[in-house]
């Protein structure tokens, strides 16, 4: 009868990948038959699990934060230790935090969605008329701090998912006009060369530093972690759009200068018979 015995070490002898070396001795009865040595590379394996506990606290966080702010507020108003006059002042900011905490519930679902891969009804999508609904629903929000909005291009049919597009290309232009500067600019473009249909979002904001561009698209990361709570949103954003890129079987590209402004591109493979 063959008995195996095994020890394991874990080690990193190459700056950024971890392995794991194992060691069996195979036996039959008191006798040495051999050994097998496996050397395995484990650090896909080890960042997956190091994103999923980071993702759980920051989740956790992000969702005990405007929790506990309604709270105190309701608190504040069910003790009656606020006055009349300041009643409404409490009641928007409840309002404002329940909507805060609807937005993170509704993106983590949209990642779980897309992390389990769901299979999603595919269309032919006029990308461009996608965009033109981003920039209605995204026009006021620019104006408001004087930033120019402009969409040019034109109409270009993919098949792929609706929503997923749609989210691409808002999330995309929220964040440039959310990091851009007052009396600011926006350009959305959307067009194509030989094999491919390409989005591109160009801003004049706050620009990405170098070390930073490759963290971006983490989950919850954000570049300016000093205005992260007066720009609103979840965190998320850029997780969605990497996720939705590569379920559509695009690619995103992202090219930034700190002080100057960033431009994104995303591609999609173009299929001949989609487009017209």
């Amino acid at each position: 009868m063959e008995n195996i015995c095994y020890n394991e070490t874990r080690f990193r002898p190459i700056k950024g990948r971890d392995y794991l070396f194992r060691a069996s001795r195979i036996e039959n009865g008191e006798d040495f038959v051999g050994s097998v040595l496996l050397l395995i590379d484990i650090t896909d394996k080890n960042r997956a699990e190091t994103l999923r506990r980071e993702f759980t606290a920051n989740v956790s966080h992000e969702l005990k934060t405007p929790l506990q702010s309604i709270i105190g507020s309701a608190e504040l108003m069910e003790n009656g230790m606020v006055k009349p006059d300041d009643i409404p002042r409490f009641v928007g900011h409840i309002r404002a935090e329940a909507s805060r905490l609807l937005s993170l519930i509704n993106d983590i679902i949209k990642l779980s969605q897309l992390d389990e891969e769901r299979s999603l009804p595919e269309e032919i999508v006029d990308i461009f008329v996608s965009a033109e609904d981003v920039r209605e629903i995204l026009n006021h929000s620019a104006k408001k701090r004087n930033i120019e909005f402009l969409l040019s291009g034109e109409h270009i049919k993919i098949r792929g998912v609706r929503q997923l597009i749609f989210e691409i290309i808002y999330n995309l232009c929220d964040n440039a006009i959310k990091y851009n500067k007052e009396n600011g600019k926006v350009e959305l473009r959307v067009y194509s060369d030989l094999n491919n249909a390409i989005i591109s979002v160009s801003d004049t904001g706050i620009g990405i530093p170098p070390e930073d561009i490759d963290r971006v698209f983490e989950r919850f990361y954000r570049v300016d972690k000093s205005h992260s709570k007066e720009t609103g949103g979840t965190g998320l954003g850029l997780s969605i759009v990497k996720h939705s890129v590569g379920y559509l079987n695009g690619q995103i590209n992202i090219e930034s200068k700190p002080g100057e402004g960033t431009v994104v591109t995303v591609v999609f493979p173009l299929d001949k018979k989609d487009f017209s």
